[in-house]
């Protein structure tokens, strides 16, 4: 244990007292800049001026259990007749009425008032049933209950060989009817679609995937069958995105001119044509050789609506300094105690507050806890320690914010983190929330394969490229200089990409490049590489870091005007 943590170990309130690790090198020997928060399972410290920083832990925590809801009532089927006359004038079987345990019923829907329905019954031999009923007029959906699986799931074979997804119950039926066993999507097709991708507005209607994901993972092949639009479009990049290793073993399936879906193919061609049409899908773009037609779709997207300037990291003044895009790897460095880590995560919480993005976190020198404790900070924008700290219902609110929009990878095991390991555990985040960000912090905790370190760093960024281009994922990896000295004036130069320790291929290969620089007066953020150059360019912009709170802010607009050209030291 450390001499901080021998000192606080037993405190039983939060405080404020003077820094064993760096006061009595220091000319205010009785400043207490050592900041101490005792909570119920952990003793948090942290030093505003050497930037110490770690916890003792007191007691597990054990989360709340949630009370389970009553199972949804099924109206008995005393007269089916409506529904199968409804299924024969769209082509489907009758009898399929009986084996999918239909139901209907008069149903109220909003706008339309009451009508009669049909109900497709998820989950109906369990207490987690649900029923979802469309109305047999009108296109209006309405729910009992909540539907958490795939539909039609029960009468998959125990090994599929393939695995048939679409995007509603008609098709299930649809494809029934031709003698294929497919299941859909309990939520359909996402409503927010931009570029032809799923908002993260969207991503909790995706958390089927994850109480699925052992079928998913062992099913070699999966075909998707969603609408020939571009909400079914977005459904399948979304699904591939998620399904471990799923652009590996996804394909796609095209209907023919006229038609929007299996039940249209069945409608207009019969069961016969809808077979062959399954039987022949695609592969989903991954790697290969292709023509300039497999990409017509992005280009006509980027045609009509440009390119994807991606989204701001939340704080106005760098917006003209970059854009983070998805698919693409940024470089953080900067010297020890710049605040890397810091700016990091304030641009976390910005694009989780701001644009619902999900995180999954591999910070080595970070205990989870503490590191949820910074957070809640930048969340709250209150120190979590202290006279004015936040209060119990703020951090009790940013809590769950930070529960629903961050995954931590942490090695309770003690085994080092191999670059492998992340991307797998990082492939279950994606299944598990949709996460779209990705820390690493820092690269030098990851255990390196043998040889030259150079050769190694190098083939660890190609996985890792690779892997965000193929999820859409926007990772961050921090890494740290060499050693770095001042010069005569005791003033130490801003490093670059060159300057990173162990490669060139941190320079090379990253798709933005910054460096975290403190001056005696701001925090300046340095870019020295964007790849694409309508998502950024070369300059610095200057910010101001609240120490209380760990906030990172625009700087004084009566000081600054605009980004400024940056220059890095070649001196070593």
């Amino acid at each position: 244990m450390g001499v901080v943590e021998e000192v606080i170990g037993g405190f039983t309130e939060s405080c404020r007292i003077t820094c064993p690790m760096c006061s009595e090198s220091r000319k205010k020997k009785n400043e207490k800049s050592l900041s101490v928060t005792v909570e119920s399972d952990v003793i948090l410290y942290k030093c505003h001026h050497c930037d110490s920083e770690g916890g003792v832990q007191r007691q597990s925590y054990t989360p709340p259990v949630r009370r389970k809801s009553k199972p949804v009532a099924i109206p008995p089927a005393t007269n089916l007749s409506p529904v199968s006359e409804w299924l024969k004038a769209r082509g489907i079987d009758e009898s399929l009425a009986t084996k999918f345990g239909l139901a209907c019923a008069p149903k109220f829907f909003r706008d339309f008032g009451e009508q009669e329905a049909i109900g497709f019954v998820y989950d109906r031999d369990t207490d987690e049933r649900a029923v979802k009923w469309r109305s047999m007029k009108t296109k209006a959906w309405t729910q009992s209950g909540a539907a958490r699986t795939f539909y039609g799931i029960e009468f998959l074979p125990e090994e599929p060989e393939s695995l048939i997804i679409c995007e509603g119950e008609m098709d299930v039926l649809a494809l029934a009817t031709a003698n294929l066993v497919s299941i859909s999507c309990p939520n359909g097709a996402p409503s927010k679609v931009s570029n032809r991708k799923v908002h993260p507005d969207e991503d909790k209607k995706f958390t089927y995937l994850w109480e699925e994901r052992e079928l998913l993972e062992r099913v070699p092949k999966i075909i998707l069958a969603t609408d020939d639009d571009a909400a079914g479009e977005a459904l399948a990049e979304e699904l591939a995105r998620r399904i471990p290793d799923g652009r590996a073993k996804c394909w796609r399936v095209h209907y023919p001119r006229g038609c929007k879906d299996s039940n249209d193919v069945l409608l207009k061609h019969g069961p016969e044509r809808l077979r062959e049409i399954i039987a022949d899908p695609t592969p989903m773009p991954l790697k290969g050789i292709y023509t300039a037609s497999d990409y017509l779709g992005a280009v006509e997207e980027m045609y009509e609506n440009g390119l994807d300037g991606g989204v701001s990291c939340g704080i106005a003044s760098l917006d003209s300094l970059f854009k983070i895009a998805p698919g693409q790897l940024s470089v953080i460095t900067g010297l020890p105690s710049s605040g890397k880590s810091e700016f990091v995560d304030q641009m976390m919480v910005n694009l989780a507050q701001n644009e619902n993005w999900k995180f999954a976190i591999a910070s080595f020198e970070n205990p989870p806890h503490y590191h949820i404790s910074k957070l809640v900070e930048k969340i709250t924008q209150r120190p979590f320690r202290g006279a004015e700290r936040m209060s119990k219902v703020e951090l009790d609110e940013a809590y769950e914010f930070v529960n629903e929009h961050f995954l931590f990878l942490d090695n309770k095991d003690g085994v080092p983190s191999s670059i492998d390991s992340i991307i797998s555990r990082t492939k279950a985040a994606i299944l598990r929330s949709g996460t779209r960000g990705l820390i690493i912090d820092p690269y030098n905790f990851i255990e390196q394969s043998e040889g030259e370190e150079h050769l190694s760093i190098s083939a660890m960024l190609t996985k890792i490229t690779t892997f965000a281009k193929a999820h859409d994922l926007h990772v961050w990896f921090c890494a740290h200089p060499t050693k770095v000295y001042p010069n005569d004036k005791g003033e130490y130069p801003v490093v670059g990409g060159n300057h990173i320790s162990g490669s060139a291929a941190w320079f090379a290969k990253a798709d933005l490049g910054i460096t975290i620089h403190r001056t005696d007066d701001a925090v300046d953020i340095h870019c020295w590489k964007c790849r694409f150059r309508w998502l950024g360019q070369h300059g610095v912009v200057p910010l101001s870091y609240d120490v209380t709170n760990g906030t990172y802010s625009d700087y004084d607009e009566k000081r600054y005007t605009g980004v400024t050209e940056a220059h890095w030291s070649d001196d070593f």
